[in-house]
């Protein structure tokens, strides 16, 4: 279907934008969060620095200002983990690219960066100022891929609090060893039915874990129950994995669904293990837009997708605040295959017809852009093209490779929008990092 002709400026017809100037730019947005416990910001790549500068600064307000207290983000659990011992004094990192390092699994840029590391110095600041551990800020991960690290950090801790219970954890995820640490390979083999799968092995451990949950959290006072809900999340993040590298093999959907349900059960066990500690505990949630934004808003979500932005506002009813972003062009930091080192790409301008197109008409550079004000322009509910990217960036195969249709105002609750942004600097510059790509050449209709 065409899209309609505009017959008034495109400014008059997308409503209540806020140009982001001065130090109070956000005001607006804290005004839409109130009183949500969880406010997922995402981001259109995984590679541009104005989205994890702005990402970061609006959650340093929601710390200080609105009593959030846990950072969840796209990382793996045990890697954010580490993380989370230094912020909260509890390693013996020196700083915060120490404490960054266990990130080394492609893409390492999403994690080791200088805008991250800028914000873990912050989190350890902002918390060795305040009066109580209870009081802290914690930064977790929410991601699946760390099978094989979450395994030995659940027989690390049984080794040292139970070792007969370790002896049984060890004998379970032996059924793993045949593959070392190629998860894909245990995959492939065990949903054709090439070897044995591991799934009661790994549901045994995970319930003799919580079975337990009670002696073991109280050995030691409050690290202790950290540290137990710790191993239980990774005794769980292996039971899930398991099941989602077994689904690799049957369709994209239903591992993307597994990931994701798996992503929203961790936040909701959060919740839940803050809440004992705190009377209302308030999340921030840091992930792509493809996660935050609700599904159902999306042709993805037509083809049978979920994610966490849909299952949060089903558990939370209204609780929840969803905020995206957006870009027209520019630079970022990006992959052109899978385990490749990063390059800083040219981002080519958003497609005619795109979100990206139509708010860059606007002609105000930054801007955020409240959704749900009860006046928001008809324009924002069509479906129209929208742009993704992830670690990988091919510009060249862009229509087919980074776009897909969506509502945006019912994708998200507010959208912040930079017309032009930059390249995310990692904190292991490469080459082809420091020399930028070539403007892209391809036709736009590509």
């Amino acid at each position: 279907m065409a899209s309609p002709v505009i017959t008034r400026p495109i400014e008059d017809q997308i409503l209540n934008f806020f140009p982001l100037e001065g130090e109070r730019a956000y005001d607006p947005l804290l005004g839409l969060v109130g009183e949500a416990r969880f406010v997922l910001i995402g981001e259109a790549t995984h590679g541009t620095e104005e989205f994890y500068h702005q990402r970061a600064e609006i959650t340093k307000r929601l710390i200080a200002e609105r009593g959030f207290t846990a950072v969840a983000v796209e990382a793996d659990w045990p890697d954010a983990y580490r993380v989370n011992r230094y912020i909260r004094g509890w390693s013996d990192d020196a700083d915060a690219d120490a404490a960054l390092d266990d990130f080394h699994r492609f893409p390492t840029w999403m994690w080791r960066n200088t805008e991250v590391r800028a914000f873990v110095e912050w989190l350890r600041s902002f918390n060795a100022a305040l009066p109580t551990q209870a009081e802290q800020v914690g930064f977790y991960g929410l991601d699946l891929y760390s099978m094989h690290t979450s395994i030995q950090a659940v027989l690390r801790y049984l080794q040292k609090i139970d070792p007969e219970a370790a002896r049984r954890a060890r004998e379970r995820y032996a059924c793993f060893d045949h593959f070392g640490e190629d998860s894909q390979a245990y995959g492939y083999a065990a949903s054709f039915d090439l070897s044995q799968s591991c799934e009661d092995d790994v549901v045994r451990q995970l319930s003799e874990l919580r079975a337990r949950a009670a002696e073991y959290a109280k050995l030691d006072g409050r690290v202790a129950e950290d540290e137990y809900f710790f191993a239980e999340q990774n005794a769980r993040l292996a039971r899930n994995a398991e099941h989602y590298y077994r689904s690799m093999f049957h369709g994209h959907v239903s591992s993307w669904n597994l990931r994701d349900r798996h992503m929203a059960e961790t936040i909701e066990a959060l919740a839940g293990f803050l809440g004992r500690r705190q009377e209302r505990a308030k999340l921030v949630i840091w992930e792509h837009n493809s996660h935050i934004g609700d599904a159902r808003a999306t042709e993805l979500g037509v083809g049978g997708e979920l994610n966490v932005g849909q299952l949060v506002r089903e558990r939370c009813h209204g609780d929840a605040v969803l905020v995206g972003f957006s870009t027209f062009g520019g630079t970022v930091t990006a992959a052109s295959n899978w385990d490749e080192p990063p390059v800083r790409k040219t981002v080519r301008p958003g497609l005619a017809g795109s979100y990206e197109a139509l708010l860059h008409q606007v002609g105000v550079p930054r801007f955020l852009l409240p959704l749900h004000d009860g006046h928001d322009s008809a324009l924002l509910h069509q479906p129209r093209l929208e742009r993704a990217i992830g670690v990988i960036y091919r510009p060249e195969t862009e229509r087919i490779s980074h776009y897909f249709k969506a509502r945006l105002a019912e994708q998200f609750d507010a959208l912040i929008y930079l017309d032009q942004t930059h390249a995310l600097e990692p904190l292991e510059r490469t080459a082809g990092w420091d020399t930028a790509e070539a403007p892209e050449t391809y036709p736009s209709a590509l």
